[in-house]
C-alpha cells in the first residue's frame, strides 16, 4: 500500500477582509482522484483549497485556503508519502498587500498590485526523495507545448492536460504526456471513470503500482 498526496481545489488570495482573488475550481477531480487511490488500495491524503464537495470518507483530508497555506501543508506531509497527484489550481497571484478594512468604492479605477505565489509542485520537486510526481495544466492554446514546459519546470514524471471546459463540470477530457511528449494516456468521461483510469495509469508506469517506499 502507498500513501498519495493529492492536492485538489482552488486557492484564495485575500484583498481584504472579504475579497479575494480565486477560481472556478470545484474539487470535484481533485475527490474522484481521492476515491480512485483508496479504490486502489492505497492511502489518500488530499490538501484542499475551501471546496463544497466531500472528499471519500477514507481520506485524510488537510483544509487551506492560500497558496501560501497549501505549499505549508504539502511540505509538511509530501516527505511522508510515496508520490503525488497534483490536481490543484492554486492562484497563481497575490496582492502585495492585504488591506486591514474593507476596500471602499470612490468612483475611480483600482489598482491592485500583485506579486506571483509560490509553485506548490515545483517546490515539491525541489525536495523530493525517489517519490513520483504526477502534475495537471489547465490550458488554453498550444496545450502541449505548454504542458511539457509545466512538465519540465515542475520536475513531474507525468502532466495531464485538460482544458477550461473541465472547470466545475461533471465531465473531463484529458490527454497525460510523459517527459518525451508522448500521449501516453487519453480519456474523456465522468470525472469519476477518467480518476480511475489515471490511477491505473500510474499503477502501470510506477512498477505495477503506485510505488511503496
Amino acid at each position: 500500500m502507498a500513501r498519495i498526496l493529492v492536492t485538489s481545489g482552488p486557492t484564495r488570495q485575500y484583498l481584504d477582509p472579504v475579497r479575494y482573488l480565486t477560481n472556478a475550481s470545484s474539487g470535484r477531480m481533485g475527490a474522484a482522484v481521492a476515491q480512485a487511490v483508496l479504490e486502489a488500495g492505497h492511502e489518500a491524503v488530499v490538501v484542499t483549497g475551501p471546496v463544497d464537495v466531500a472528499y471519500p470518507a477514507g481520506a485524510q483530508v488537510v483544509s487551506v485556503v492560500s497558496t501560501e497555506d497549501m505549499l505549508e501543508a504539502c511540505l509538511a506531509v509530501f516527505p511522508t508519502c510515496d508520490g503525488l497527484i497534483a490536481v490543484a489550481a492554486p492562484g497563481d497571484y497575490r496582492p502585495i498587500k492585504i488591506a486591514e478594512r474593507k476596500i471602499r468604492k470612490t468612483g475611480k479605477p483600482l489598482l491592485l498590485h500583485l506579486v506571483e505565489t509560490p509553485d506548490v509542485v515545483a517546490m515539491l520537486g525541489t525536495i523530493r526523495s525517489g517519490q513520483w510526481m504526477v502534475g495537471f495544466a489547465l490550458e488554453t492554446e498550444d496545450e502541449r507545448m505548454r504542458a511539457l514546459q509545466k512538465l519540465e519546470r515542475k520536475s513531474c514524471d507525468l502532466i495531464v492536460v485538460n482544458g477550461p471546459a473541465a472547470i466545475h463540470a461533471a465531465d473531463t477530457s484529458v490527454e497525460v504526456l510523459d517527459p518525451t511528449g508522448q500521449v501516453v494516456g487519453a480519456w474523456r468521461g465522468s470525472k469519476t471513470t477518467v480518476a480511475r483510469e489515471l490511477v491505473g495509469l500510474i499503477a502501470r508506469r510506477f512498477n505495477h503500482g503506485p510505488c511503496s517506499r
